[in-house]
Protein backbone atom coordinates (compact mmCIF):
# COMPACT_ATOMS: atom_id res chain seq x y z
CA UNK A 1 0.00 0.00 0.00
CA UNK A 2 1.32 3.64 -0.61
CA UNK A 3 1.01 6.34 1.43
CA UNK A 4 2.54 9.85 1.36
CA UNK A 5 4.56 8.79 -1.78
CA UNK A 6 6.45 5.90 -0.29
CA UNK A 7 5.94 2.71 0.58
CA UNK A 8 6.13 0.94 4.00
CA UNK A 9 8.69 -1.58 2.78
CA UNK A 10 10.89 1.15 2.27
CA UNK A 11 10.60 3.19 5.87
CA UNK A 12 13.47 2.13 8.22
CA UNK A 13 11.84 0.47 10.94
CA UNK A 14 14.52 1.32 13.54
CA UNK A 15 17.23 4.22 12.91
CA UNK A 16 20.92 2.82 13.48
CA UNK A 17 21.71 6.09 15.47
CA UNK A 18 19.23 5.52 18.01
CA UNK A 19 20.22 1.87 18.29
CA UNK A 20 24.27 2.22 18.89
CA UNK A 21 24.18 5.30 20.95
CA UNK A 22 21.75 3.51 23.63
CA UNK A 23 24.04 0.32 23.44
CA UNK A 24 26.98 2.81 24.23
CA UNK A 25 24.90 4.51 26.90
CA UNK A 26 24.54 0.90 28.69
CA UNK A 27 28.19 0.40 28.26
CA UNK A 28 29.62 3.87 29.77
CA UNK A 29 31.33 4.62 26.23
CA UNK A 30 31.52 7.32 23.76
CA UNK A 31 30.84 7.28 20.61
CA UNK A 32 33.83 7.90 17.57
CA UNK A 33 32.88 9.03 14.52
CA UNK A 34 34.76 9.40 11.77
CA UNK A 35 34.43 12.06 8.78
CA UNK A 36 35.57 10.79 5.38
CA UNK A 37 35.07 12.16 1.77
CA UNK A 38 33.18 10.08 -0.41
CA UNK A 39 35.52 8.95 -3.32
CA UNK A 40 38.73 10.14 -2.08
CA UNK A 41 40.94 9.21 -3.42
CA UNK A 42 38.91 6.92 -5.14
CA UNK A 43 35.22 4.53 -5.05
CA UNK A 44 36.72 1.71 -3.76
CA UNK A 45 39.20 2.70 -1.42
CA UNK A 46 36.10 4.77 0.50
CA UNK A 47 34.58 1.18 0.12
CA UNK A 48 37.18 -0.30 2.24
CA UNK A 49 38.23 2.26 4.61
CA UNK A 50 33.43 1.80 5.45
CA UNK A 51 34.01 -2.00 6.23
CA UNK A 52 37.92 -1.20 7.62
CA UNK A 53 37.08 1.48 10.13
CA UNK A 54 34.18 -0.26 11.19
CA UNK A 55 36.45 -3.06 12.04
CA UNK A 56 39.02 -0.31 14.07
CA UNK A 57 36.06 0.62 16.33
CA UNK A 58 33.94 3.34 14.66
CA UNK A 59 30.71 3.32 16.47
CA UNK A 60 29.49 5.47 13.25
CA UNK A 61 30.45 7.08 9.90
CA UNK A 62 30.15 10.69 8.66
CA UNK A 63 29.81 10.17 4.41
CA UNK A 64 31.11 13.62 2.99
CA UNK A 65 29.70 14.31 -0.10
CA UNK A 66 31.98 16.57 -1.77
CA UNK A 67 30.81 19.91 -3.00
CA UNK A 68 32.40 23.05 -4.40
CA UNK A 69 31.87 25.20 -2.80
CA UNK A 70 32.12 23.97 1.17
CA UNK A 71 31.25 26.86 3.28
CA UNK A 72 32.05 24.59 6.48
CA UNK A 73 34.75 22.98 5.08
CA UNK A 74 38.16 23.55 6.01
CA UNK A 75 41.28 23.65 3.28
CA UNK A 76 41.92 19.52 3.91
CA UNK A 77 38.74 18.28 3.66
CA UNK A 78 38.45 21.04 0.55
CA UNK A 79 41.44 19.48 -1.05
CA UNK A 80 40.07 15.84 -0.04
CA UNK A 81 36.80 17.37 -2.16
CA UNK A 82 38.61 18.38 -5.16
CA UNK A 83 39.98 15.15 -5.49
CA UNK A 84 36.94 13.54 -5.40
CA UNK A 85 34.57 15.93 -8.01
CA UNK A 86 37.78 15.02 -10.28
CA UNK A 87 35.76 11.51 -10.20
CA UNK A 88 32.76 13.35 -10.43
CA UNK A 89 31.19 12.03 -7.17
CA UNK A 90 28.08 12.71 -5.97
CA UNK A 91 25.17 11.92 -3.59
CA UNK A 92 24.09 8.98 -5.75
CA UNK A 93 27.59 7.54 -5.00
CA UNK A 94 27.18 7.69 -1.39
CA UNK A 95 24.19 5.99 -1.38
CA UNK A 96 25.53 3.52 -3.74
CA UNK A 97 28.71 2.69 -1.42
CA UNK A 98 26.45 2.43 1.77
CA UNK A 99 24.06 0.40 0.26
CA UNK A 100 27.64 -1.99 -0.85
CA UNK A 101 29.09 -1.76 2.44
CA UNK A 102 25.34 -3.24 4.49
CA UNK A 103 26.12 -6.10 1.43
CA UNK A 104 28.98 -7.08 3.14
CA UNK A 105 27.84 -6.64 6.23
CA UNK A 106 28.21 -3.54 8.27
CA UNK A 107 25.82 -2.54 10.51
CA UNK A 108 27.14 0.95 12.16
CA UNK A 109 24.97 3.73 11.36
CA UNK A 110 26.18 5.70 8.52
CA UNK A 111 25.34 9.80 8.53
CA UNK A 112 25.15 11.69 4.92
CA UNK A 113 27.08 14.91 5.00
CA UNK A 114 25.94 17.22 2.24
CA UNK A 115 24.89 20.91 1.32
CA UNK A 116 21.78 21.80 0.29
CA UNK A 117 21.59 22.76 -2.99
CA UNK A 118 22.81 19.06 -3.79
CA UNK A 119 20.09 17.57 -1.92
CA UNK A 120 17.06 20.21 -3.80
CA UNK A 121 18.84 18.93 -7.06
CA UNK A 122 18.31 15.42 -6.17
CA UNK A 123 14.93 16.34 -4.76
CA UNK A 124 13.66 15.66 -0.99
CA UNK A 125 11.18 12.70 -1.80
CA UNK A 126 13.46 10.67 -4.16
CA UNK A 127 16.71 11.55 -1.53
CA UNK A 128 15.06 10.69 1.40
CA UNK A 129 13.60 7.50 -0.14
CA UNK A 130 17.12 6.42 -1.52
CA UNK A 131 18.51 6.96 2.63
CA UNK A 132 16.14 4.78 3.75
CA UNK A 133 16.55 1.93 0.83
CA UNK A 134 20.98 2.05 1.71
CA UNK A 135 20.10 1.97 5.54
CA UNK A 136 21.76 5.50 5.53
CA UNK A 137 20.24 6.95 8.98
CA UNK A 138 20.85 10.41 9.21
CA UNK A 139 21.94 13.82 7.21
CA UNK A 140 23.68 16.39 8.35
CA UNK A 141 22.80 19.91 6.20
CA UNK A 142 25.17 22.63 7.49
CA UNK A 143 23.60 25.27 5.31
CA UNK A 144 20.43 24.52 5.86
CA UNK A 145 19.06 26.76 8.85
CA UNK A 146 16.71 25.18 11.62
CA UNK A 147 14.53 28.42 10.71
CA UNK A 148 14.07 26.59 6.59
CA UNK A 149 14.16 22.97 8.06
CA UNK A 150 10.52 22.52 8.45
CA UNK A 151 10.02 20.89 4.96
CA UNK A 152 13.07 18.63 5.04
CA UNK A 153 12.37 17.75 8.54
CA UNK A 154 8.50 16.68 7.69
CA UNK A 155 9.87 13.93 4.80
CA UNK A 156 13.03 13.15 7.00
CA UNK A 157 10.74 12.01 10.12
CA UNK A 158 8.36 10.19 7.31
CA UNK A 159 11.24 8.13 6.05
CA UNK A 160 12.66 7.93 9.96
CA UNK A 161 15.94 8.86 8.53
CA UNK A 162 17.47 11.48 11.03
CA UNK A 163 17.83 14.96 10.15
CA UNK A 164 21.12 16.10 12.64
CA UNK A 165 21.42 20.24 13.42
CA UNK A 166 24.84 22.10 13.96
CA UNK A 167 25.22 24.00 17.39
CA UNK A 168 27.43 26.91 17.78
CA UNK A 169 28.55 28.31 20.50
CA UNK A 170 27.49 31.33 18.78
CA UNK A 171 24.10 29.73 18.75
CA UNK A 172 23.27 31.55 21.85
CA UNK A 173 19.26 31.87 22.17
CA UNK A 174 18.86 29.83 18.86
CA UNK A 175 20.07 26.95 20.79
CA UNK A 176 16.54 25.56 22.39
CA UNK A 177 15.06 25.70 18.94
CA UNK A 178 18.16 23.91 17.40
CA UNK A 179 17.74 21.12 20.03
CA UNK A 180 14.18 20.77 19.73
CA UNK A 181 14.03 20.21 15.63
CA UNK A 182 16.92 17.08 16.15
CA UNK A 183 16.64 14.05 15.58
CA UNK A 184 19.44 10.82 16.41
CA UNK A 185 21.95 13.54 18.13
CA UNK A 186 22.84 17.25 18.26
CA UNK A 187 26.18 18.11 16.46
CA UNK A 188 27.80 20.46 18.12
CA UNK A 189 30.74 22.61 16.94
CA UNK A 190 33.47 23.03 18.91
CA UNK A 191 35.68 25.66 17.41
CA UNK A 192 34.25 28.74 15.26
CA UNK A 193 34.81 29.18 11.35
CA UNK A 194 35.70 25.86 9.23
CA UNK A 195 36.75 22.23 9.96
CA UNK A 196 40.05 21.41 10.79
CA UNK A 197 42.81 20.29 12.91
CA UNK A 198 43.22 22.61 16.27
CA UNK A 199 45.96 22.22 18.82
CA UNK A 200 43.42 24.45 21.10
CA UNK A 201 40.13 25.05 21.87
CA UNK A 202 38.30 28.07 23.41
CA UNK A 203 37.97 27.59 27.18
CA UNK A 204 34.82 27.74 27.46
CA UNK A 205 33.76 24.54 24.94
CA UNK A 206 33.35 22.33 28.00
CA UNK A 207 30.54 25.21 29.37
CA UNK A 208 28.70 25.24 25.99
CA UNK A 209 28.86 21.16 25.41
CA UNK A 210 26.71 21.03 29.15
CA UNK A 211 24.38 23.88 28.29
CA UNK A 212 23.61 21.98 25.15
CA UNK A 213 23.17 18.67 27.02
CA UNK A 214 20.95 20.63 29.50
CA UNK A 215 18.98 21.66 26.51
CA UNK A 216 17.80 18.23 24.93
CA UNK A 217 17.58 14.48 25.98
CA UNK A 218 19.34 13.77 22.92
CA UNK A 219 23.02 12.55 22.76
CA UNK A 220 25.14 15.12 21.85
CA UNK A 221 28.35 14.56 19.34
CA UNK A 222 31.15 17.11 19.25
CA UNK A 223 33.37 17.88 16.15
CA UNK A 224 35.68 20.75 14.37
CA UNK A 225 38.96 19.96 15.09
CA UNK A 226 39.21 17.16 17.38
CA UNK A 227 42.12 15.46 16.01
CA UNK A 228 44.02 13.02 18.60
CA UNK A 229 43.30 10.62 21.44
CA UNK A 230 44.07 13.46 23.47
CA UNK A 231 40.83 15.58 22.55
CA UNK A 232 38.87 12.30 22.24
CA UNK A 233 39.77 11.96 25.97
CA UNK A 234 39.30 15.84 26.80
CA UNK A 235 36.35 15.77 25.46
CA UNK A 236 34.39 12.49 26.62
CA UNK A 237 32.81 13.41 29.89
CA UNK A 238 30.81 16.48 27.93
CA UNK A 239 29.30 14.55 25.36
CA UNK A 240 27.88 11.13 23.66
CA UNK A 241 30.07 11.11 20.71
CA UNK A 242 33.10 12.70 19.06
CA UNK A 243 33.60 13.25 15.36
CA UNK A 244 36.55 13.30 13.74
CA UNK A 245 37.18 14.43 10.33
CA UNK A 246 40.10 16.77 8.91
CA UNK A 247 42.73 14.60 11.11
CA UNK A 248 41.33 11.79 9.07
CA UNK A 249 40.73 13.46 5.67
CA UNK A 250 45.14 14.32 6.31
CA UNK A 251 45.53 10.48 7.05
CA UNK A 252 44.19 9.65 3.76
CA UNK A 253 45.69 12.18 1.86
CA UNK A 254 48.62 11.04 3.22
CA UNK A 255 48.44 7.57 2.54
CA UNK A 256 47.26 8.08 -1.20
CA UNK A 257 50.74 6.81 -2.82
CA UNK A 258 50.35 3.52 -0.91
CA UNK A 259 46.14 3.38 -1.75
CA UNK A 260 46.79 3.86 -5.34
CA UNK A 261 49.36 1.35 -5.52
CA UNK A 262 47.37 -2.19 -6.21
CA UNK A 263 50.39 -3.55 -4.36
CA UNK A 264 50.15 -1.04 -1.53
CA UNK A 265 46.67 -0.36 -1.33
CA UNK A 266 45.61 -2.63 1.64
CA UNK A 267 48.48 -1.51 3.47
CA UNK A 268 46.95 2.19 3.13
CA UNK A 269 43.51 1.28 4.04
CA UNK A 270 45.08 -0.37 7.23
CA UNK A 271 47.50 2.53 7.76
CA UNK A 272 44.29 4.44 8.50
CA UNK A 273 42.20 2.47 10.12
CA UNK A 274 44.97 1.94 13.23
CA UNK A 275 44.70 5.80 13.58
CA UNK A 276 41.00 5.48 13.36
CA UNK A 277 41.64 2.30 16.51
CA UNK A 278 44.12 4.66 18.60
CA UNK A 279 41.53 7.10 18.72
CA UNK A 280 38.79 4.69 20.07
CA UNK A 281 41.18 3.33 22.63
Amino acid sequence: MTQLGHTNSTVQKENRIDTAFATLKSKGETALIPFITVGDPNRQITLQLLLGMEEAGADAIELGIPYSDPLADGPVIEKASARALQHHITISDGIELAKQARLQGANIPYILFTYYNPVLQYGLEPLFQALAEAEISGIIIPDLPVEESGPVLEIADRYHVHLVPLVAPTSKERIQRIVNAARGFVYCVSSLGVTGTRDTFETNVEAFLDEVRASTTLPIGVGFGISSAEHVRRFRPHCDGVIVGSAIVRQIENAIPLLLNPDTSRAGVLQICEFVRQLKS
